[in-house]
């Protein structure tokens, strides 16, 4: 749905400088091309914290600093790149200013695959994803980047911590892959003022022919990828200074269709450009499809859209509706097979662990033992875990061990409470009555009269009522187990 109805072809000439607006969220990081050097900025502290400082201590070679304030992050510029050729890429960052007070790192995320949805900068924050290329180095010189500093020659390497190399190696890419680079000024800003750098790739990939070496159409994409995000997060910043006409905007529209359905819920904004106006704030929970329609003051119109999506902590559906016990005891076609699925409130990507099991995708578990058991549902978008939710499966165990250990000491049928009227009857091989069970009864023991019985197969017959369809039908259950001593 993104489309460039006439883009604005001076801005895309060799040699040409692009004033790319700050970006300090990973989740807006700002398209760019390798067509032209960029003027970027860092000014202050930045808006989002990608890194909590009371979790991610350290990601790649980038360290928390001894600022209390600060973390990870400090003076951030985030940039999105889309590989346009298989090659060789490398940049440099150059450090602008008289005296220059910056001091520039820089982290490099990637490759990634932008067909499979994934939340990137979700998986960058927590850490999932580490930097492929990073440098964390004292800089004596105003340069630092991938390939080859251009002010005293020094030629890339993977990052040592004290080499005092501020470059590290090129980067092979394929066409279509995917990077976010994150730019840091580690000294800090106090006064908040923006420190200024240029950005210009270089590699092999360049030289052959830099209007192909980055995909360019990626700045028809200037609101970004997609966007998943958690509740509670800080709010989205939207911008439409990162479109290819620039600051150069006469009249803007805001659109939204919240259930990204085709239809347009709500115009935001429409009217001759306002200051405000050229960003659109977007606060969570408000998921949906944001429109952005540009009519630039040389007559051309530039639009754009993006989906912002919001999760929360995976939440089941009320009752019944949220555990359903498809197959127990009860009614199950198989008695010794007891199958559990779970159904969420919601459109996530969730996963599944019963009793502090691994976790799976699928909702619906199979072979789930009798009793009372907990299932806890993590958000696979890093916006939450459940705590553990206590659910009954009403049956019976295959087996018991009644010697004294204090563990597995009686047979019964767990989650008899559930039932109505239950009554159970235990027999041996040869039919002979050993115990009668009702409710509220602990269990057998293994033992008749006071007799241990031996080790053997024992039967047992339920029964107990149920409501179907507000009749009170009478259920039977028979089947084995065995005591083993």
């Amino acid at each position: 749905m993104r489309t460039l109805f006439c883009a604005i072809s001076c801005l895309f000439v060799m040699g040409f400088h692009l004033n790319a607006q700050n970006s300090p969220d990973c989740r807006t990081a700002i398209p760019i091309c390798a067509d032209a050097t960029i003027d970027g900025v860092v000014d202050g502290g930045g808006d989002v914290d990608d890194f909590d400082p009371d979790v991610i201590r350290q990601t790649g070679c980038l360290e928390k600093g001894s600022v209390i304030s600060a973390n990870i992050e400090n003076n951030t510029a985030w940039y999105v790149f889309r590989a346009g050729t298989d090659g060789q890429i490398g940049f440099h960052i150059e450090a602008l200013g008289s005296p220059v007070t910056a001091e520039y790192d820089f982290a490099l995320y990637g490759p990634f695959d932008q067909t499979t949805g994934a939340n990137f900068c979700g998986n960058i924050s927590n850490g999932t994803e580490q930097p492929i290329r990073c440098n964390y180095e004292v800089n004596d010189t105003n340069f630092t980047g991938m390939g080859v500093n251009p002010e005293n020659g020094q030629v890339g390497a993977p990052n040592v911590t004290g080499s005092q190399n501020t470059y590290d190696e090129f980067l092979d890419v394929i066409a279509g892959e995917v990077y976010f680079l994150l730019i840091n000024n580690f000294n800090t800003n106090f006064n908040g003022d923006a420190e200024s750098f240029t950005l210009t790739f270089t590699g092999n990939s360049v030289e052959a022919d830099q209007n192909t070496a980055l995909d360019c159409t990626l700045r028809d994409e200037f609101l970004g990828f997609d966007i998943i995000a958690c509740e509670g997060d800080p709010t989205i910043v939207l911008s439409a200074l990162n479109s290819p006409a620039g600051s150069e905007i006469a009249n803007i529209t805001w659109r939204v269709d919240r259930d990204n359905d085709g239809i347009i819920d709500e115009i935001l904004v429409d009217r001759s450009i306002n200051e405000e106006d050229r960003t659109f704030t977007v606060e969570s929970p408000n998921s949906g499809r944001y429109f952005v329609t540009i009519e630039t003051t040389f007559g051309e119109t530039i639009t754009d859209d993006i989906l912002i999506t919001f999760y929360g902590i995976p939440v089941l559906l009320p009752g019944e509706d949220g555990i359903i016990v498809r197959e127990d005891l009860t009614n199950a076609d198989d008695p010794d097979r007891y199958v559990v699925e779970f159904v969420v409130d919601g459109t996530g990507d969730y996963e599944y662990a019963i009793n502090g099991g691994e976790f799976q995708d699928e909702p619906i578990f199979l072979d789930v033992p009798p009793g009372l058991n907990t299932v806890i549902i993590n958000d696979k978008n890093g916006c939450g875990t459940t705590e553990p939710i206590e659910f009954l499966v009403v049956g019976y165990p295959k087996f018991f061990t009644p010697n004294g250990d204090a563990f597995n000491n009686f047979w019964e049928v767990k989650g008899i409470e559930e039932l109505i009227n239950p009554t159970i009857f235990i027999f041996d091989r040869y039919g002979k009555l050993l115990k009668q069970l009702g409710q509220t009864d602990t269990g057998w023991d293994g033992t008749f009269n006071g007799r241990q019985l031996p080790s053997s197969d024992y039967w047992f017959r339920l029964d107990y009522e149920r409501t179907e369809q507000t009749v009170i039908v009478a259920k039977t259950v028979r089947n084995h187990f065995s005591l083993v001593r």
